[in-house]
């Protein structure tokens, strides 16, 4: 139920900040414990991030772009269509039941029914270290035996000169556009950045990615940074990179940035700007330091492995500290805060064999090392990389577009890593994933079954390929 008394004071067993996944995640555990929770929530609606303004809005218009795109970029000869954006707003509503579906059905309905769950709308704040662990929230005190902070992050940023009146976009406010910008600057080349420019650009807007660094999504190894700029490129968007902003303005109804590129001035023009360079954290303003919690220099909530912090019986949990944002692994912590929290529990998180995706088309999608990574940690690998030309389902598709690249251990020959860059990509990580994680060796992934015709044989090609050139291999290999 919701609370808004004021001037009053209530005990829980654990209070809840934040009104995401890991604050669902910790909730729902907790109520399995047979503990009172108390969650408290302000800034986005219930369900956080994802629910509202990432994962859920920017996949469902990611896969309408794609449709869009398809349907006039057919693969295949004889057969001429077309497709016709007739009504954005009207793709904009369909993103707006979506989200408004999943929310109810996903959050508020599944903690309705929870007699020992209480929702408060307001803004927390820890009191200073007392006896009692103490959260001050709409004039009323709450005494809660334990705390957990899950409260987020939000879009960072720059400060850039002019930028702040510029009516800049972020992904909290670009998936509300109801007209299709005719044009589109995007500061950024992460993953955000990534898939809101290729879904933009196949709706129509003409776009251009101003990237800071020499390349595209930097983390990663540059055959995968070249590859995906080469496929955005091919689809008409712009990537200019080396790029150092120095301000940003409006003239003639455009929003202009002017930067310099290689050390050279250069001007940048479009009808909307959007500003996707990261991420910073929600923990302004709630008394935390006060109250003996330790943040890094970006604020973000430092935590240790069991996921509490430096006060005592306050712990942390999703993307407010700062690593591995994510929906799942959000929720992964919630429950896993929660159990330590209420249960005295000292379980340490594991990430081994995280997967994790970009969904742009094709995806990028990644776990454990790759080959720099290994190296920096002693391990001498060898690498397979399989062009989806190789593919069989990719050529009966008539799209062969990136690679799979596996990563073993040399030594022991298991699988350390893998990347990918493939149209559904991504659903060739679990097999991966699961491998990584049970000790599967690349020699027993090549003698697998895999069906023919699937995608998920590109794996088993891959494994071959570190023994025998894939040029030399039947259509079912073995």
């Amino acid at each position: 139920m919701d609370c808004c008394a004021a001037n009053s004071t209530e005990t829980t067993d654990l209070a809840i900040i934040g009104g995401g996944s890991a604050a669902f995640a910790a909730a729902l555990k907790a109520s399995e414990l047979g503990a009172g929770v108390t969650l408290i929530n302000d800034g986005l609606p219930i369900g956080g991030t994802c629910v509202n303004v990432g994962c859920v809005p920017s996949k469902t218009l990611i896969r309408a772009a794609e449709a869009h795109h398809r349907a006039a970029h057919p693969r295949f000869e004889g057969i001429e269509s077309h497709s016709q954006l007739t009504d954005f707003k009207a793709v904009i509503d369909q993103k707006r039941h979506l989200v408004e579906e999943l929310r109810q059905a996903k959050y508020l309905d599944v903690v309705a029914d929870l007699p020992n769950v209480r929702r408060i709308a307001g803004r927390a704040r820890l009191l200073a270290p007392s006896s009692t662990h103490q959260v001050a929230v709409n004039g009323q005190t709450i005494f809660a035996d334990r705390i957990l902070v899950a409260t987020g992050v939000r879009p960072f940023i720059p400060p850039i000169p002019g930028l702040e009146e510029a009516e800049y976009l972020t992904n909290e406010t670009a998936f509300e556009l109801e007209e299709l910008p005719d044009s589109l600057l995007v500061l950024g080349a992460g993953y955000v950045a990534l898939e809101t420019a290729q879904l933009f650009s196949r709706f129509g807007s003409r776009v251009t990615i101003l990237q800071r660094s020499s390349r595209m999504l930097s983390r990663e190894t540059a055959d995968i940074a070249d590859a995906l700029t080469g496929f955005f490129s091919d689809e008409g968007i712009e990537v200019v990179t080396g790029v150092s902003v120095k301000q940003v303005s409006r003239a003639d109804g455009e929003l202009v940035v002017d930067a310099e590129v290689g050390g050279e001035p250069r001007t940048f023009r479009a009808a909307r700007l959007l500003v996707a360079t990261g991420r910073t954290p929600n923990t302004q303003d709630m008394g935390l330091e006060e109250a003996g919690v330790a943040l890094d220099e970006r604020g973000f909530l430092g935590v240790d492995d069991t996921l509490r912090t430096s006060a005592e019986g306050v712990y942390g949990a999703g993307d407010v500290l700062g690593e591995n944002m994510y929906v799942y692994t959000a929720a992964y912590e919630g429950a896993l805060a929660a159990g330590n929290a209420l249960s005295e529990a000292s379980t340490p998180r594991d990430y081994t064999a995280l997967p994790w995706v970009i969904f742009t088309d094709p995806q990028v999608a990644g776990v454990g090392l790759d080959e720099e990574q290994a190296s920096d940690d002693g391990i001498e690998v060898d690498v397979s990389v399989l062009p989806l030309s190789h593919v069989p389902r990719a050529l009966a598709a008539r799209d062969t577009r990136g690679f799979v690249k596996l990563i073993r251990d040399r030594a022991t020959d298991l699988l350390v890593g893998a990347r990918i860059v493939a149209p559904e990509g991504s659903e060739l990580l679990m097999e991966l994933s699961l491998a990584i994680k049970h000790g599967i060796t690349t020699k027993e992934l090549a003698t697998s079954f895999h069906p023919y015709l699937t995608l998920g044989e590109a794996v088993k090609l891959a494994a071959i390929s570190f023994g025998k050139p894939v040029e030399k291999l039947s259509c079912c290999a073995a």
